[in-house]
């Protein structure tokens, strides 16, 4: 069974009276009048039983504490409309009704933060894989121009190494490939920070 409490909290300068009263209205959606659907005075509770809240309108207030909070049970569609309360305490009596438009849902609607919120995810999403993607390709880019660039510097290191008399195999392979490796990591760095 769903059901609402509607609060009602009574603000006064003034002592609690024993003259306290609470009076609950309600206004269908529709409709262009109030009806009295409960009112609390001199400690005891009144609530309509002919109304449409017959069998279904609680008194869960407690007057001692300025409170006039009420509860309806099996909320139904047809319940839609506006509550107001309307608190006394005498002698102030001065004082503005306080209302509540109450909308009853079979679900609970989407709300624009909801969906303002789906699409700024969206979209973060969006960035942060293009910015995932840009650098991947940068560093694909950087180590394709590495590899060829270290294999003709290595094939020049090999063709020098040849003219000055020393075999490839004694150790120029290793020269080239150290150089080699420092120079990654010089080309690396100035390719990813641009």
């Amino acid at each position: 069974a769903i059901w609402i409490k509607l609060y009602c909290l009574s603000f006064s300068w003034r002592w609690l009276s024993e003259d306290v009263s609470f009076s609950w209205s309600y206004k269908p959606e529709a409709a262009k009048d109030s009806i009295s659907i409960f009112h609390f005075a001199r400690g005891q509770a009144y609530v309509d039983n002919k109304g449409p809240f017959r069998d279904r309108l609680e008194f869960v207030g407690n007057p001692k504490r300025r409170d006039g909070s009420i509860l309806i049970r099996n909320l139904e569609y047809n319940d839609n409309g506006t509550f107001t309360c309307d608190a006394k305490n005498p002698p102030d009596i001065v004082g503005r009704p306080s209302s509540v438009k109450l909308l009853v849902f079979d679900r609970v609607p989407t709300r624009a933060g909801v969906i303002t919120g789906a699409i700024i995810g969206s979209v973060l999403g969006v960035v942060i894989l293009i910015l995932a993607l840009y650098y991947l390709m940068r560093f694909l880019v950087a180590r394709r121009v590495l590899k060829v660039s270290g294999h003709d510097y290595c094939r020049k290191g090999k063709e020098e190494i040849r003219q000055g008399g020393i075999p490839a195999e004694t150790g120029g392979c290793e020269r080239c490939a150290n150089i080699f490796t420092t120079g990654n990591i010089r080309i690396l760095a100035l390719i990813i920070l641009g």
